[in-house]
């Protein structure tokens, strides 16, 4: 199944990154982009997803310096639009890959693309990670341990029921019971021309 891959190599991304474990460490993708796209493509989208979780929570911190926030803003910009990117070459893999599928006449359009979905994967996989540390912590009381582990136990449940609908969602395609409509990103707060403030600049 595509999602026990997908689960697999976000995994790796995690640990890979906790190893140092600092948002300023170089990226290396074991995966040849000619020989594994969509290994490739997923590895890069869990590492841009982890870094930014990580940019979330220093950009967090009450004490932290306005200079050296704005310059996380700018960060935290790039790394978002990183990810829309991703999203959109992922879909690119799969509209290539059922390109020659004969759709079906009662086939349906879904709510969200394939990629939009493994986006919600590799996100909820930090969120297992994250929860898991929280519920096996030492020097938290136990009805913090408790509640965590409450938590991560819906999130393993969730991201059980979201592989399953990914899985199915793709067989669907592959069988022409459903069909991708991808919509490119229509962004206006970078475009120097639909952004009201950078056009007063020009």
């Amino acid at each position: 199944m595509f999602t026990d891959k997908a689960n697999a190599i976000f995994q790796k991304v995690i640990d890979v990154y906790h190893v140092e474990n600092t948002v300023d460490q170089s990226f290396e993708n074991p995966y040849d982009r000619t020989t594994h796209l969509i290994e490739h493509l997923l590895y890069r989208k869990c590492w841009i997803d982890t870094v930014q979780w990580h940019y979330e929570d220093i950009i967090r911190d009450p004490n932290i310096d306005p200079v050296a926030a704005l310059t996380l803003k700018r960060q935290i910009d790039a790394s978002n639009q990183d990810r829309t990117d991703m999203v959109e070459y992922v879909d690119s893999y799969f509209l290539e890959k059922y390109a020659d599928v004969t759709v079906k006449d009662n086939a349906t359009i879904n709510t969200e693309s394939p990629a939009w979905a493994v986006d919600r994967l590799s996100i909820l996989a930090l969120k297992v990670y994250h929860m898991e540390e929280e519920a096996t912590r030492t020097d938290a009381s136990q009805d913090h341990i408790n509640a965590c582990q409450k938590k991560l136990d819906i999130l393993l449940e969730q991201r059980i029921d979201l592989s399953t609908a990914l899985d199915q969602l793709l067989e669907d395609i592959a069988h022409g019971r459903k069909y991708m409509k991808v919509y490119k990103q229509m962004k206006m707060y970078n475009d120097d021309e639909l952004n009201p403030v950078l056009r007063a600049r020009k």
